[in-house]
């Protein structure tokens, strides 16, 4: 019997401005009808651009297949070749018999059409139902991918939903069809964890009662460890290992794989410097015990970060609310009031690392604005070393706001693809700091660069032209570029690869240690907040239902909340012999 989906020596290379630039070196994959074969690896190996290979959605005038076969059966007993196929034929399998649920949603899918009308579209195209069976079938998707009031849901526009009801709309309108093939294309990547595992879930049913195969991109091989069959492990465009879950974790034999197991934060404790891929591929074993007794005995010099005083508190909230209207009835009535942040109240102490975290929408990247005033609380109060935010004009405000700086959860969204970043970097010292004059502003923000462990050649190039890693380092780098003391991260490694997210969280660390600022992290995952933070607070439905020292709340929670959040941590009991 034919496997559903056969790669044999796929090669395939970029061409730009007539330089040649290799994706995808002899690629070969096998997977079976109901098996779930996960394409494990960081940005830039290659797992994308094989997926799209597949359905043919690399641009035709940059991608070049230089050979290689990728054959398709749905029936076990005649194959088709995809490359092969002409664009009408292609077109009738997209969607239809296979699926792609994408990486970004929102860039995915289209932001002036209804997210019901678009997953109808499908539906309606390659199913042939009319618009009410269509209007029904949807519903049903909405309710099966747990979306809340699929109603309600229908009739919004995608900038209406949250980056976790977007996953599902995607994740909804790929499994329309019924596919025998879904590609999934990073699709938890940047949702909370018990969230990720809902979604983990529904596609494992989906898998076995359609008998559905699955390729499942990622780049955290925790995350396959409960619910792959075999992985397969990719490095600039090389398929550089194979084996069945259980063989890649017992004994992962080539360095990268070692590494991207490693690497996750949930294996290491607070102060301990993550490990990263590269410390694995220059030295393998002996190289990662030398690190790690390097990094234990730097984390316990005296010369670190200061301890929390908690005598000193920096900012004070007390009954904070945050409301937000649904929209308004034609006679001008709110529909709905949406409750953020429902009476907020606790302190922050100088030099500390507040963890934020709880689901998508429960109110924490909410929370995390309003601290900065840049959400209207409705009621409440927040002090900011005696002072009171909410009642300070505008005049006082603007020059205030050097102090209290945010680095906002996507990095891309949040540079100006018009401005260098040298410019971007440079705009708030012309703005707070007029007196200094423009090479004394280069030479500040080129060293900050460096601080950030990025070269000086960053000044004169664009956001787009940086991996979301490097773009992450500058985001933390324009917030620091005034010297705040008090600094908010609203998810700033939630959808960074395993190892830039080591890299990401050392950086924060360092930086903390060598500028002494105050901050918050907002994270989704507590594995994250365990290994960076102090103290932990846990929202749900705009309420804080339990806070604690970090390792306390992590080891003994209080609520079941907090315990489902700590459950759902992918490949939390994962261990992996270094």
């Amino acid at each position: 019997m034919l496997p559903l989906l056969q790669i044999n020596n796929l090669s395939l290379s970029f061409r730009t401005s007539g330089v040649i630039l290799p994706a995808l070196r002899n690629i070969s994959l096998v997977l079976k009808a109901g098996e779930m074969l996960a394409v494990v690896g960081e940005s830039g190996s290659g797992k994308s651009v094989t997926a799209l290979s597949v359905l043919q959605l690399l641009p035709q005038n940059a991608a070049c297949i230089d050979g290689g076969e990728i054959w398709f059966s749905t029936d076990g007993m005649k194959a088709i070749d995809l490359l092969k196929l002409a664009p009408p034929e292609i077109r009738s399998l997209r969607g239809n018999s296979i699926g792609m649920i994408f990486q970004e949603p929102m860039v995915s899918l289209n932001p002036v059409m209804r997210c019901g009308a678009q997953v109808m579209e499908p539906v309606r195209l390659h199913r042939k139902l009319n618009r009410f069976e269509a209007r029904e079938e949807v519903l049903q998707l909405f309710k099966k991918v747990m979306l809340p009031d699929p109603e309600l849901l229908f009739d919004k526009y995608p900038h209406q939903l949250s980056g976790g009801q977007k996953q599902r709309v995607m994740i909804a309108m790929a499994i329309s069809c019924k596919p025998a093939l879904l590609i999934c294309d990073e699709p938890t990547t940047a949702l909370d964890v018990t969230v990720q595992k809902t979604i983990l879930e529904l596609l494992r049913d989906l898998r076995k009662s359609e008998n559905m195969g699955m390729l499942f991109i990622t780049h955290d091989l925790g995350l396959v460890a409960d619910i792959a069959d075999r992985v397969a492990v990719m490095f600039r465009g090389k398929i550089v290992e194979t084996g069945t879950v259980k063989e890649l974790f017992s004994n992962p034999e080539h360095p990268y794989t070692r590494g991207l197991l490693l690497c996750r934060p949930i294996l290491h404790h607070k102060g301990e410097r993550l490990p990263v891929v590269s410390d694995f591929l220059n030295g393998g074993k002996k190289q990662y015990a030398k690190f790690q007794e390097t990094a234990l005995r730097n984390a316990s010099l005296d010369d670190g970060a200061p301890e929390p005083k908690k005598s000193e508190i920096l900012v004070s909230v007390k009954n904070l609310d945050v409301w937000y209207s649904s929209g308004k009835t034609w006679l001008g009535r709110e529909k709905h009031w949406v409750k953020a942040v429902q009476d907020a109240s606790f302190d922050i102490f100088t030099g500390e690392t507040l963890g934020l975290v709880g689901e998508s929408g429960c109110g924490k990247t909410t929370l995390g604005r309003a601290l900065l005033r840049l959400n209207k609380p409705g009621s409440g109060s927040i002090s900011y070393e005696n002072r009171d935010l909410l009642a300070m004009p505008d005049a006082e405000l603007r020059p205030f706001r050097k102090n209290i700086q945010m680095v906002f959860q996507d990095p891309y969204s949040s540079l100006n693809p018009r401005l260098m970043v040298g410019s971007a970097l440079s705009e708030p010292l012309r703005i707070h700091e007029p007196s200094l004059s423009r090479l004394e502003r280069k030479k500040k923000v080129t060293d900050l660069l460096q601080k950030v462990n990025l070269q000086q050649d960053v000044f004169s190039r664009y956001p787009h032209e940086f991996s979301g890693g490097q773009r992450q380092r500058i985001v933390i780098a324009r917030a620091l570029t005034l010297s705040p003391g008090f600094v908010v991260f609203d998810e700033s490694v939630s959808a960074l690869d395993v190892s830039v997210q080591a890299q990401v969280l050392n950086l924060i660390n360092d930086l903390k240690r060598e500028f002494g600022f105050t901050a918050v992290f907002i994270s989704h995952d507590l594995s994250v907040i365990r290994y960076l933070c102090d103290r932990v607070m846990v929202m749900e439905n705009g309420r804080i239902v339990e806070t604690g020292e970090a390792e306390t709340v992590y080891s003994h929670p209080k609520t079941a909340y907090t315990k489902s959040l700590i459950d759902a941590i992918p490949g939390k009991g994962l261990k992996v012999d270094s």
